[in-house]
């Protein structure tokens, strides 16, 4: 492993070489802290929320009010992690966070420059904000609630492929014992 002011540092877990900002689909998975079970319990194929997992479908669909760049695929709740399909199009998005600012440049992401990630609108973002808003509302009635600090991601690069990662995300539930994320 890599060292970082002589700690040991976990290897981006992204493609090096990619834009995740980039228009395209994007397969996301994230994960509950430990895997626990905090959005409800598979039923009869079917998923039964309760209200951490009705709070997280309702702020997964509040992405694209919140990014206006971004379309939702498919996606669902599991009881331990989110599966959903992230559409970045930013054709018909004008960039207008720094139009009144004199000196853009110079002030563009403070001390961090243009590596600040909060001023990059990509994938990370996206679920940085999904993330901490989730935290942040569930925490008031489960103050235990965590995510595992990363999420996996999978670009999609052709229509086959766009398909059956949406037959898997419709299907997960009917399938909860055999999928990897099953405790």
């Amino acid at each position: 492993m890599i060292k970082f002011q002589n700690k040991y540092r976990i290897p981006s877990a992204r493609l090096q070489n990619w834009d995740y900002g980039a228009n395209g689909a994007y397969f996301i998975t994230i994960c509950t802290d430990k895997m626990q079970h905090y959005f409800g319990e598979i039923f009869e194929c079917e998923m039964q929320l309760n209200e951490l997992g009705k709070l997280a479908q309702e702020l997964w669909k509040e992405i694209t009010n919140q990014f206006s760049y971004v379309e939702l695929g498919n996606f669902v709740i599991m009881p331990n992690h989110v599966h959903g399909i992230l559409i970045i199009n930013k054709s018909a998005t004008v960039e207008t966070r720094f139009i009144a600012s004199p000196n853009n440049e110079e002030k563009k992401g403070g001390v961090t420059g243009d590596k600040n990630p909060m001023l990059n609108e990509n994938i990370s973002r996206i679920i940085r904000w999904y993330k901490g808003r989730c935290s942040f509302e569930m925490r008031k009635t489960h103050a235990d609630f965590s995510w595992h600090s990363r999420f996996h991601d999978h670009i999609i690069k052709d229509s086959t492929s766009f398909e059956n990662i949406q037959n898997y995300i419709e299907n997960n539930p009917s399938k909860w014992e055999e999928d990897k994320f099953y405790k």
